[in-house]
């Protein structure tokens, strides 16, 4: 899926060290426009909480419109796939896509492979150890669990940066190894024995998302990954022992979301690595259907279910052809069509998104609650059943709007 790179073996410098491989061509673009474009839409789309759809829905049970506008916005229930299921997985994506870059443009500075290690190690640990941070905000102690999307970038960071440095088809079989030893470790653990109450772990005896079959080995609660987890995250401090996440959530998705993230680096060498902008606009969108198309097939021939809560490898090959489609049509009328200008609301935010994600978890109510006190408590009930709605964009243009201050005075936000 990537371009072929250059100058992949070492060389030895005048000093006598070996050189760092070129990652690109010289003449590739420095930045992606479409890139910043598409990661702020994500962002905007995880800031905006949806609009609070799905509580307006409630008031409107009868309609498929508003049930299907609430089913997008919120994630599936266990199997299956919603709009809101891709924000994640975009993520992943993405910073796979802006590896070859990122390493490109450290390596033009003169960065040695040493410093870049350190960086992509100090990077990895700030990642994880940021997302404890944002998940433990509102707790009454610090909340270890790790399954959030910046633990799991954080987890799988090294290995990424490690597997930059090899040819693109060592990363695509990387990627392929990963998901089928997860694929073949959860097949193989036992399933739970007869008559185990699964209430104990979470999952009442009337839950409609049960599994059957051989596809039972993905279920909620009862799989390899949360058996780890039940190990792992008691040997951290816990306000109460750890016995299950409610959302079926697991540390180890960081396993194959990092194919995920192999996957967006290997788009991201083709995007870097060829003037042929139409063809790469094909290979990208071609690789997107059969993608979905593989996972889908996956997923209904009973091979792997594809669950996004527990990054099953048949929703890391569906979720990943969804975001090459993304990409790719961001790429086309960005890149391609330029339109820049209509994209720019959007790279404001995308050339900021960790300082979007922080703020996004942490003012939220802070904005609210300032205009509720200056502006009086009902600003909102003037919107009726649509109030949840008004308060969701009030808080996403605030939002924009700091981001937006920050970028005029080009202040941006890195790890």
């Amino acid at each position: 899926m990537a371009g072929k790179m250059t100058g992949e073996n070492p060389t030895i410098s005048a000093a006598g060290t070996r050189a760092l491989p070129s990652l690109a061509p010289a003449s590739a673009p420095s930045r992606l426009v479409s890139l910043d474009a598409y990661r702020g839409f994500v962002m905007l789309l995880m800031a905006s909480e949806g609009l609070n759809i799905p509580r307006v829905a409630r008031d409107f049970k009868d309609s498929a419109s508003w049930q299907f506008l609430a089913y997008q916005t919120s994630h599936a229930p266990w199997r299956g796939c919603a709009m809101w299921d891709l924000i994640q997985p975009s993520f992943m994506f993405m910073v796979g896509v802006a590896m070859p870059y990122s390493l490109a443009s450290r390596q033009a500075k003169g960065a040695r492979f040493g410093e870049l290690l350190r960086h992509a190690l100090v990077r990895s640990l700030v990642l994880v150890l940021l997302g404890v941070f944002l998940r433990s905000v509102g707790k009454s102690q610090t909340y270890f669990t790790f399954e959030d999307v910046l633990s799991q970038i954080g987890f799988g960071y090294p290995f990424l940066f490690l597997l930059a440095w090899t040819r693109p088809r060592t990363q695509a079989l990387a990627a392929v190894a990963i998901l089928v030893v997860t694929w073949a470790a959860f097949a193989l653990y036992p399933l739970p024995p007869a008559g185990f109450d699964t209430a104990t772990v979470g999952v009442p005896a009337d839950w409609p998302y049960r599994l059957e079959g051989f596809a039972r080995h993905w279920d909620k609660n009862t799989n390899l990954a949360h058996a780890f987890d039940v190990w792992f995250l008691n040997l951290l401090p816990h306000k109460s022992r750890f016995v299950f996440n409610a959302g079926g959530y697991l540390t180890l998705n960081f396993v194959p979301s990092l194919a995920t993230m192999i996957f967006g680096m290997l788009a991201g060498g083709l995007l870097r690595g060829t003037r042929e902008t139409r063809k790469t606009f094909r290979v990208l969108m071609l690789v997107g259907v059969a993608g979905v198309g593989l996972g889908w097939l996956l997923d209904i021939a009973g091979i792997c279910p594809s669950v996004k809560r527990i990054w099953t490898p048949s929703w890391a090959i569906f979720s990943t052809g969804w975001t090459c489609l993304l990409l790719g049509s961001f790429y086309a009328l960005i890149d391609l069509h330029r339109w820049r200008r209509a994209a720019f609301p959007l790279v404001v935010v995308g050339m900021n998104s960790i300082a979007m994600y922080g703020l996004a978890h942490l003012i939220p109510q802070f904005i609210l609650g300032t205009f509720r006190t200056h502006i009086g408590n009902n600003v909102f009930a003037l919107a009726g059943p649509f109030a949840p709605v008004a308060e969701a964009a009030t808080v996403l243009v605030v939002l924009w709007l700091m981001v937006f201050w920050m970028y005029r005075r080009k202040i941006f936000l890195r790890i």
